[in-house]
């Protein structure tokens, strides 16, 4: 294969070790042929460089002659010396990438980082709100709305609205979108659902076309009771069969949604940034924590794993840890040997 000098990728500076011509060959062709930027072939080089290191760990002077057995040693003594589950995972992806280049040009006869599994990094929790900064987000409406216009207070009853079906109902924001008015002439489709003032439930069609019913607490009802009579009775009602709309009578995006929430909280003063999908994981939350019910919750969410639905007994945890930490004698008296 011929090498081009036109466009060479440089050696990362600050490691000793000189990559194989192999290796330098494999980096030219990812820069040449498949048009990876150079901070990406830097990317690639450093990995391969790391690869000559853990070779020269295990005594092994050619690098193409690695065997499975060594490869999992390698992970294990990244593993051991603290590198993340995700740096390990790119390290692996950029020499099998390198392997499979080998074999296909007949440098060697097998790849043997093809069956290598990276360890799993570890999931975080979810954010949540607290119970005091939802009940904010909504509870100085009519201080807020004393200063806007017609127009304005319009939309903001629709925003209290759908932030209280949000967090009442753990709805995702692309199911919350989809709500119409009235329910469907025939069965649940196109994503569309409808929220049941009478008998107090949201009807929605979640992911895999799964319809499911949520109940809807007062506070949600009345919410959107009140932004039924205002919608309905503006000019722009008519253009769309949509239960929450915007200023032109069009269905609501989901992007829209995510912006209106976000500029609602920082003018709240909330620490953090709120988006739908927090309102849902505040509502999985608070619900477990009062009830202690994962089945429950997980019909809620519309889970079809109750393993999805089992992350949230981690901010449960969290929770109680927190009432521990600020009430249990013995740990206030911790905290205070901590603090002197």
């Amino acid at each position: 294969m011929s090498v081009s000098s036109k466009r060479r990728v440089p050696i990362v500076a600050g490691v000793a070790l000189e990559l194989s011509p192999l290796m330098q060959a494999y980096l030219e062709w990812i820069a040449m042929h498949k048009r990876l930027s150079e901070a990406t072939c830097s990317s690639y080089a450093r990995d391969l460089q790391l690869l000559l290191q853990c070779c020269q760990h295990l005594n092994v002077l050619v690098p193409e002659s690695i065997t499975v057995v060594q490869v999992r040693q390698m992970v294990m003594q990244l593993h051991g010396a603290g590198q993340g589950a995700k740096s390990i995972a790119r390290y692996v992806s950029s020499w099998r990438s390198w392997f499979t280049w080998l074999v296909h040009n007949g440098h060697v006869q097998s790849n043997p980082v093809k069956t290598i599994r990276a360890p799993k990094a570890a999931k975080g929790l979810p954010k949540a709100l607290s119970v005091d900064d939802v009940v904010n987000l909504v509870g100085n409406r009519e201080a807020v709305e004393a200063d806007q216009s017609a127009a304005q207070t319009l939309l903001l009853l629709r925003d209290y609205a759908l932030i209280e079906l949000l967090y009442s109902s753990g709805l995702r924001v692309s199911e919350l979108v989809g709500l119409d008015v009235v329910p469907p002439a025939g069965a649940l489709n196109d994503g569309n659902g409808w929220v049941d003032l009478t008998e107090g439930d949201v009807h929605v069609l979640g992911k895999g076309n799964k319809p499911r019913i949520v109940p809807v607490g007062q506070s949600a009802l009345i919410a959107v009771h009140t932004w039924l009579a205002a919608r309905n009775a503006s000019a722009a009602a008519s253009k769309s069969n949509a239960l929450f709309i915007g200023r032109y009578g069009t269905r609501l995006g989901v992007r829209s949604v995510q912006l209106r929430l976000a500029q609602h909280a920082r003018h709240l003063g909330l620490p953090v940034h709120v988006h739908p999908h927090m309102l849902r994981h505040s509502f999985a939350s608070h619900v477990l924590q009062s009830s202690g019910n994962l089945r429950a919750v997980q019909e809620m969410l519309g889970h079809t794993s109750l393993a999805a639905t089992q992350v949230y007994t981690g901010l449960d945890f969290q929770h109680l840890a927190k009432i521990y930490d600020a009430a249990h004698p013995r740990a206030h008296k911790k905290n205070q040997k901590d603090e002197a």
